[in-house]
């Protein structure tokens, strides 16, 4: 069992499809998420003719990815749900944040973060791993003499934290979530500045120390994380 402190075992393995721009499996304790890169010679018509690109993302869960029995497709009620949509939200910003989309050009890049298996942190996964995907599609871009400059100004990545029977807890995984009095998923550049914080007492309001004590942690988490993404 790992202490509170540390980070759950985390893997990613790159250019685990054959077609998309960019693709990695992220293996994140017993949360698995396969993260896509799409590229597209088009952008959302608010930004036609500007000379910029767009980032956004995707992201699902397979009917069977989690331990509570078979979740219907989204496509079966005709609408993603808003567990889902919010993810992916915060997917597209979390990205958007490394990128300069003056250098990327008018294309948009879709990440797809499809969960195969979930036990906690699929948003922190999704993140992270498609933070790698993005960067090997712009990695072909570059190649291909389609982007002349690396649009990618810096890594993103991301990570839960919380308080846990009082204790600050790193990397919650499903049992620690579930009963965790603070849930708080923190999202950073590599250069150590926020991109969001998404956090909530579940009970009892939690103090200043608190807050300052996980997002130590946190930091402390993500510095291993982007030398895994490196």
């Amino acid at each position: 069992m790992k202490k509170a402190n540390q980070l759950r075992s985390i893997e990613i393995i790159r250019d685990f499809t054959k077609n998309a721009a960019g693709s990695v499996l992220i293996k994140w304790g017993d949360t698995w998420v396969l993260c896509t890169a799409s590229v597209e010679e088009k952008v959302p018509p608010f930004l036609k003719d500007t000379g910029r690109g767009w980032v956004t993302a995707e992201y699902a869960m397979l009917p069977s990815a989690t331990g509570g029995g078979r979740k219907d497709r989204d496509i079966k009620k005709l609408k993603l749900d808003a567990r889902s949509a919010e993810i992916q939200r915060l997917v597209g910003r979390a990205l958007r944040a490394a990128v300069d989309m003056s250098l990327l050009g008018e294309r948009q890049i879709t990440i797809d973060c499809d969960v195969l298996q979930a036990d906690g942190g699929t948003r922190c996964a999704s993140i992270t791993g498609g933070m790698v995907a993005l960067e090997i599609a712009v990695e072909k871009l570059m190649e291909k003499g389609v982007v002349e400059k690396n649009p990618i100004v810096h890594r993103v990545a991301a990570v839960s934290v919380g308080v846990c029977d009082g204790v600050p807890t790193l990397d919650l995984d499903y049992i620690h979530d579930s009963k965790a009095e603070v849930d708080l998923n923190v999202v950073m550049t590599d250069d150590g500045r926020f991109v969001e914080l998404q956090g909530c007492a579940e009970h009892n309001p939690f103090t200043a120390d608190h807050l300052a004590d996980m997002l130590a942690l946190a930091k402390k988490g993500l510095r291993k994380i982007f030398k895994l993404q490196a």
